[in-house]
């Protein structure tokens, strides 16, 4: 049964997605990359939603809230202010220039090689960080709730391969041969199920610990209040004060700036369109803690009661699900869980594929290509990316907490790139050769902070903590939290230092002429006329949350 509504769901998602994309022409790049710029508020909230809300989240930050409790939280609730900052004042300005791609903007504003190292740096991220995690963590879930190992008689490690490479081919085929218009609208529909299907799992749980959800709540805050602290401290993933560094980079980053997640609004039919878009995205946001937190917390106290068998921190959400789901729901929800899946693995290829069609193989490799030409050896570049990924992704087995590699590693290219597109938009003569700078030492410097300083450091404090006779983990956690800043910490020094040498070498040698954003008239830019009066709204709900679980 679990099976048959497991195919059922997916075929209905792919034939909705195929009757809904069949008239885009999708021999242009506008039809393939950008949907004919035709996404409505809806469909880019929703792409939105699936596009991130993955089981690199899901199964990844449930496994950091087994651990921590629901401090982890940060990672949701602030994405919210990030996506108002994005429908207030960055899209405005990349629909101004009828944007196919972020870094077609730095074109625009330094020129063409500051743009190929930007897209460069992005397809790098994706290929060896992003893609692999989201099949690894998809493949984890996917096992874990059909007993994979078990149903096929193979060890768990042969299953995951199996997962992760049928995951793959079929995420492929969507993006590849169905561009983004098909991904946005399967993404829509899985949306739907994922929420629903995702809140079953805290309510079953909930009702599992205490008979009902009212109790199950009140029974968790009484028996772990620790788990309900939203202030982490020095030794936390998430320790208080990085929310006001590094973490609001990271989100401005992840939700202003890169490709796999602004392609949705730069394909919205107007401005209007694309800011509604953003600003639902944004409100649902701000309750994906009940499907992405709360989970784990479940997990951890029936783990401690020993009804829930639980081997390692990321495994606590696939055993949840088997233990709390009525049998008749698992199909239609480990459908719902595949869609989320294939949604983020195809919507970073879709991207990829876009990056490399537009900004590297029409630029460089054949200036005289016609579209349908581009988007046909963009095909092939996904198709060769994903391959690749495939290879990587069952390595990732060995990682402690994958949620917490993926944020740190995803630092090598967020910050410099964020930085340049910041100072891009704020001043008008600083040059290119700064932007070159600032990606390069970005990136350098993040990569010498984070693993060669941090490891030498914190090697040598715990050898002296070892010499010293200290053995607790608290001191030792504590003494590993000292001995070097936090990453998200390190990521805002860094942000302000390549903030300042780009603003010096602007100093010393500014460009000839200042930089004018042209209006290229591709879409309607007039605002959405209560986008900030909504903004200010979301920022108030996420400020009180925050007050409440303080």
């Amino acid at each position: 049964m679990a099976i048959i509504s497991f195919i059922g769901f997916t075929l209905l998602v792919a034939i909705i997605a195929y009757l809904a994309t069949r008239k885009t022409n999708e021999n242009s790049s506008d039809g393939y990359f950008l949907g004919g710029r035709s996404l409505t508020a809806g469909v880019i909230a929703g792409s939105l939603l699936l596009t991130n809300l993955s089981t690199e989240q899901i199964v990844g930050l449930n496994g950091s809230a087994f651990t921590e409790g629901i401090l982890v939280m940060a990672w949701e609730t602030l994405a919210a202010i990030a996506m108002v900052v994005t429908a207030i004042y960055l899209l405005p300005k990349y629909l101004k220039s009828g944007l196919t791609t972020v870094p077609q903007f730095l074109a625009d504003r330094f020129d063409t090689s500051t743009k190929t190292l930007t897209s460069a740096l992005f397809l790098t991220g994706y290929v060896v960080v992003l893609l692999p995690t989201i099949l690894y963590t998809g493949s984890l879930a996917i096992s874990s709730m059909f007993d994979i190992s078990q149903l096929l008689g193979v060890s768990k490690s042969v299953a995951l391969w199996i997962c992760v490479w049928g995951i793959g081919i079929i995420g492929s085929v969507y993006a590849v041969f169905g561009g983004l218009k098909a991904v946005a609208v399967s993404d829509t529909v899985n949306a739907i199920g994922l929420l629903l299907g995702g809140i079953l799992i805290p309510i079953f749980g909930l009702v599992a610990i205490g008979g009902s959800m009212t109790e199950g709540i009140l029974i968790l805050q009484e028996r772990i209040p620790e788990k309900f602290n939203a202030i982490g401290d020095k030794t936390a993933s998430v320790p208080f004060t990085t929310i006001f560094t590094g973490m609001m980079l990271v989100q401005l980053f992840y939700w202003g700036t890169n490709q796999q997640i602004i392609q949705r609004a730069l394909a919205a039919k107007n401005l209007k369109e694309g800011q509604k878009g953003l600003l639902l995205g944004s409100f649902i946001k701000i309750l994906g803690p009940l499907i992405v937190v709360l989970p784990g917390i479940i997990a951890y106290y029936m783990s401690l009661s020993g009804t829930l068998n639980v081997s390692s921190a990321d495994e606590a959400y696939g055993e949840l699900v088997k233990q709390v789901l009525p049998k008749e729901f698992i199909g239609f929800f480990a459908a719902v869980l595949f869609g989320a899946i294939l949604s983020s693995f195809n919507s970073v290829l879709n991207s990829s594929v876009t990056l490399f069609g537009v900004d590297i193989y029409k630029e460089h490799l054949n200036k005289g290509a016609n579209e349908k030409t581009v988007v046909k050896y963009g095909k092939l570049f996904g198709i060769a990316l994903a391959f690749a990924a495939m290879f990587i992704a069952p390595f990732l087995e060995s990682l402690d907490s994958i949620f917490s590699y993926l944020q740190q590693v995803n630092g090598i290219y967020s910050i410099p790139i964020l930085t340049i597109i910041f100072i891009g938009f704020t001043t008008k003569r600083v040059p290119a050769i700064a932007a070159k700078i600032g990606l390069l030492s970005g990136s350098v410097l993040y990569i010498i902070s984070e693993f060669i300083v941090r490891p030498w450091l914190v090697n040598k404090a715990l050898a002296e903590a070892e010499v010293s006779g200290i053995t607790d983990e608290a001191s030792l956690a504590l003494i590993e939290a000292e001995a070097y800043p936090h990453f998200l910490h390190i990521m805002a020094i860094l942000f302000l230092l390549n903030v300042a040498i780009m603003l010096l070498i602007g100093k010393l040698y500014p460009q000839k002429e200042s930089y004018r954003q042209e209006y290229t008239k591709q879409v309607d830019i007039t605002p959405y006329k209560y986008v900030k009066q909504l903004g200010a709204l979301i920022v108030i709900v996420v400020i009180a949350i925050y007050s409440y679980f303080s």
